[in-house]
C-alpha cells in the first residue's frame, strides 16, 4: 500500500532550556510533492527537519517518516542536505559523490557510475575530476546535492538549500530539485526566500515562533486575501463615485481597492455608465509574499531578511 504522507508530525515539541523552538507542531507532507517550509531565520524549521529525520528526538509529539515510526530505520531512502555545509576538500567531485553513495549502502563501482551520470545530467561534468577546494561556492554546493540524491532516495529534505546561491545557481539547483520531483521523490526544503516557494511548491507551511501558522496550497495561502484593483479614469470626480467600495482610495492619480466578492462587472457597468472614463485597469491577484506578511505579519517579514 502507497503511503499517502511521506512525512507526518503530530503535536511536536521541542525545548531547549527556556527556549520553546517547536510548540505543538502538526504537518503533513505528501508523497511525490514538493513542499516548503517558510519562516524567518529563527522560526524552528531547522529543529523541525532534525525531529522529523530522528537526528533529535522531541519532547512529545509524534513523526513518521515514509510510513515509520522510527526515522532512522528508513535513512537509506532519505537524502539530507543539512544548512551547515560539509565536504572534503582535497576529494574531487565525482569521489565525493561516489563516498556520499557508500555511506549509504551503494557501492563504489556504483556510485562513481551513479556520479558520471549525474554530472552529466545536470551539465557539471567538466567538474568531474575537480577537487572540492578548487570549486566555487555554488558549484560545491551543486555537487553537495548530487551526493545527498546519488543513492535514489524516496525523500530528499533540504534545509535552506538556496543560501549563498547566486541567481544562476539558484536556477540550476531549481531545476535538480524539479528533475526529483519528476522522478518520483518526495521533497521538503526550508527557506526564509519566499520566491523559491512560489516558483517550485503546490504545497507549503508557514513558521513562525516554533509553530505552524498555515500549512496548506500557494493558492490557499493566496486566496487568505482578496485581489486588487487599480482603475485609471479620466475624471477623478463625479456621482460614478459611489459606485466604487468603501475601501477605494485614490493614489498617484490610480482608484485602488479590494476585488468585490461579486466581481467586477457590475461595478464597471456603473462606472462606465456615470462617464468616468476609463483608460486602464488591472487585477493584481496576491502573491505568497502578501499571503506570508497577512499570515504571519511584518515582524517576521523583516527578520528573514
Amino acid at each position: 500500500m502507497a503511503v499517502i504522507f511521506a512525512v507526518e508530525a503530530t503535536d511536536l515539541t521541542k525545548c531547549f532550556g527556556t527556549i520553546r523552538a517547536l510548540d505543538g507542531v502538526t504537518l503533513n507532507v505528501p508523497s511525490g510533492s514538493i513542499f516548503g517550509l517558510l519562516g524567518a531565520n529563527g522560526a524552528g524549521k531547522t529543529t523541525l527537519l532534525r525531529v522529523l529525520l530522528g537526528i533529535i528526538d522531541p519532547d512529545q509529539g509524534g513523526r513518521r517518516l515514509l510510513g515509520e515510526a522510527q526515522p532512522l530505520h528508513v535513512a537509506g531512502s532519505v537524502g539530507y542536505l543539512p544548512e551547515e555545509r560539509g565536504l572534503y576538500p582535497g576529494m574531487t567531485a565525482r569521489e565525493t559523490i561516489a563516498f556520499m553513495g557508500a555511506l549509504h549502502g551503494l557501492p563504489l563501482r556504483a556510485g562513481r557510475a551513479r556520479a558520471d551520470a549525474l554530472l552529466a545530467e545536470h551539465s557539471l561534468d567538466h567538474l568531474r575530476k575537480r577537487p572540492i577546494r578548487s570549486l566555487s561556492k555554488g558549484q560545491a554546493q551543486l555537487i553537495q546535492l548530487l551526493a545527498t540524491i546519488v543513492h535514489d532516495p524516496q525523500l530528499l529534505v533540504l534545509d535552506e538549500p538556496f543560501a549563498g546561491l547566486d541567481a544562476l545557481n539558484q536556477e540550476r539547483l531549481e531545476a535538480m530539485i524539479r528533475s526529483r520531483a519528476r522522478a518520483g521523490a518526495t521533497i521538503l526544503f526550508s527557506t526564509h526566500v519566499i520566491a523559491h516557494a512560489e516558483r517550485l511548491c503546490e504545497n507549503i507551511a508557514i513558521m513562525s515562533g516554533g509553530r505552524v501558522h498555515f500549512a496548506g496550497s500557494v493558492i490557499e495561502a493566496r486566496n487568505r486575501m482578496r485581489s486588487q484593483v487599480q482603475l485609471v479614469t479620466r475624471h477623478h470626480d463625479g456621482p460614478w463615485r459611489s459606485a466604487l467600495p468603501k475601501d477605494a482610495y485614490l493614489q498617484d492619480g490610480i482608484w485602488r481597492f479590494d476585488l468585490p466578492e461579486t466581481g467586477i462587472e457590475s461595478l464597471l457597468a456603473d462606472v462606465i455608465g456615470g462617464g468616468a472614463g476609463i483608460t486602464n485597469l488591472s487585477i493584481e491577484r496576491p502573491t505568497l509574499h502578501d499571503a506570508f506578511i497577512a499570515i504571519v505579519g511584518e515582524p517576521a517579514l523583516e527578520r528573514s531578511k
